[in-house]
């Protein structure tokens, strides 16, 4: 009876093992269930190491489980009720302690071989600084081929409407009670491929040559993670850290990426958007930034308050709603729907003043936004949610504020 027990679990355990296998084998064809091969050679050198050692401890696994099988059938109770008494063998405990030496050896080469890779930054064409900010990040290039001076930077925020990432429960696809009244029972916009990953300026970079990033932080301890590029990078505040990418040429277009690190509330709400262009048309795109960077901001000023309106309700969105609310209920932020803050004239250029400066948690807008967007979004936030001061902030005002 016990005989038969054994030979049924013994066949239960071999097809168990056989069907993992099976679905293993799956995993390495269906990138879907795999991890990603990327498209960098350094991100597919990872997969490959990682294929590699995952056999390497399945086979040891399915080994090890199968000895214990083995001893457990043929030295049962029922069949020695007498123990054997012997000592240690010389050659199974020089044998048990060589092999797994050799094989931690045998995982070891290939994996410093990848760690070195991922850290050897040298021989870079393209620098590009990346600060993390919560919650957004910032780009500024440093120096491309003979350039050493490009001086072109800018913030990369969220591109998600604020009503979607406000409202992830829906109900049977209206907003449900409990969002802003205007919002209850209307159609919720649908949710796309690229939700929460999209953002206002994307990181450009050309394909065929290194570029070379050099991470730190603003504030708190972020993580720079590109999965398609290989490996990540934390931002930590008072360090620089180094990582790379090279994306062969053909592979061009846009390759997203997150933070890494638990950051705070809106961790989520910081994405990495990389596009890959050919050197033609980054080399072309710089000499049109840098043209820009040197004509100054733009101080044009607003032909009436609906314009300024129409421009401040996308930069509060993009800058300013996951802080302060998408409807001006505040949150971390302070509130600005009624409030003294936001409808009364004596506090104008205090407004002004702490997009412009900042104040305790709120950070300095003036490297972030350009005059003219804190103008309009200054105006956006006196005149939406309700308020109607009627206030037109043009950008020479900001522009003029110290």
């Amino acid at each position: 009876m016990q005989s038969t027990l054994f030979h049924r679990a013994a066949v239960g355990l071999t097809s168990l093992m056989i069907s993992g296998m099976t679905f293993a084998s799956d995993w390495t064809e269906r990138s879907d269930l795999d991890l990603r091969p990327g498209v960098t050679q350094a991100s597919q050198d990872v997969q490959d190491l990682h294929t590699t050692v995952l056999w390497i401890v399945t086979v040891i696994g399915l080994m090890v489980c199968g000895l214990i099988l083995f001893s457990m059938i043929r030295h049962r109770r029922s069949k020695n009720p007498n123990p054997s008494t012997f000592h240690e063998n010389v050659f199974f405990e020089v044998l048990w302690t060589v092999i797994p030496f050799v094989i931690l050896i045998a995982m070891a080469v290939p994996a410093t071989r990848v760690l070195v890779q991922l850290d050897d930054t040298a021989e870079s064409e393209l620098t590009v600084k990346v600060t993390g900010y919560r919650w957004k990040w910032s780009y500024e290039y440093l120096t491309y081929e003979d350039d050493n001076d490009i001086g072109v930077s800018f913030f990369s925020n969220l591109a998600t409407p604020p009503e979607q990432y406000n409202n992830p429960v829906l109900s049977g696809g209206l907003f449900p009670y409990g969002t802003a009244k205007e919002l209850v029972g209307k159609e919720a916009p649908e949710k796309d491929h690229n939700y929460n990953l999209e953002v206002d300026n994307k990181l450009l970079i050309p394909s065929g040559q290194k570029v070379r990033f050099l991470v730190t932080s603003d504030d708190v301890i972020h993580s720079f993670w590109v999965p398609d590029f290989g490996g990540k990078k934390d931002a930590i505040p008072g360090f620089v850290n180094e990582t790379w990418a090279l994306v062969p040429e053909g592979k061009e277009g846009t390759y997203y990426g997150q933070c890494a690190e638990l950051c705070g509330k809106n961790h989520a709400f910081m994405p990495i958007a990389v596009e890959v262009v050919t050197q033609d048309e980054f080399k072309a795109w710089i000499a049109e930034e840098k043209e820009k960077a040197a004509s100054g901001p733009d101080l044009t000023p607003f032909a009436d308050i609906d314009q300024a309106m129409e421009e401040g309700k996308q930069v509060y969105a993009g800058a300013c709603a996951m802080c302060h609310g998408a409807n001006g209920e505040g949150g971390i932020g302070l509130a600005f729907a009624g409030t003294e803050f936001a409808t009364n004239n004596e506090h104008l250029n205090e407004h002004i003043d702490v997009l412009v400066n900042g104040r305790a948690a709120m950070p300095s807008f003036k490297a972030q936004l350009t005059p003219r967007q804190i103008a309009a979004v200054i105006t956006y936030e006196r005149n939406a949610f309700g308020n109607d001061t009627g206030d037109l902030i043009q950008p020479a005002d900001v522009n003029d504020h110290e």
